[in-house]
């Protein structure tokens, strides 16, 4: 496993007064971060109506009984065409990027096809598109009050329905939503 770096493996969850509407109440799952820069994926945003089913049949792969109530999710603005499985560790390939103990990021079509034969790992969010920041990017945004930072943790990735996730994230922190400011304050 890599040595994991300041906020990888974290979520950043968006204040309430994020200006770019992309990320209002997002909360996003961060794969990687290091000086050169963060990538991350959101984890609580739909993508329209496209469901598993459909992005089989848009990736021509013959599935037999696909997985019930899969949902895909928007990742983010980078890339949106460009599809990630966020899951648990228990399922690894030679691409798969090992997060942490408990997670992994796969971007291959063969997981895809493992999930549709339900072989795939047991926790898992598909995602088109990501968020990505660019060198001292993302600590600028942090300084600026735009985002909080909290552990990760299965409860939320996995098992918390899309609309839930900020506010139980925020309220796991001990985070009063109606005392949170938009405005950095200034000495």
């Amino acid at each position: 496993m890599r040595e994991a770096t300041y906020l990888e493996g974290q979520l950043l969850l968006a204040m309430p007064g994020m200006t770019d509407p992309r990320f209002e109440r997002a909360v996003i799952f961060i794969c990687s971060h290091s000086e050169e820069g963060a990538m991350g994926l959101v984890v609580n945003q739909p993508i329209g109506n496209l469901g598993f089913a459909d992005l089989m049949q848009e990736l021509d792969i013959d599935v037999v009984s696909p997985p019930d109530h899969l949902t895909v999710q928007a990742g983010g603005p980078v890339e949106s065409g460009r599809g990630f499985v966020l899951h648990s560790a228990d399922y690894a390939q030679d691409s798969t990027l090992v997060i942490s103990q408990t997670l992994a990021l796969t971007a291959t079509v063969d997981i895809l096809k493992a999930i549709a034969n339900h072989q795939g790992p047991k926790n898992h969010l598909i995602v088109l598109g990501y968020a990505g920041w660019g060198a001292g990017q993302l600590e600028t945004e942090i300084q600026q009050n735009a985002w909080l930072n909290t552990p990760a943790n299965d409860e939320i990735l996995f098992y918390t329905e899309l609309e839930d996730k900020w506010p139980r994230a925020v309220a796991m922190m001990g985070i009063d939503v109606s005392l949170l400011s938009s405005e950095s304050g200034h000495a």
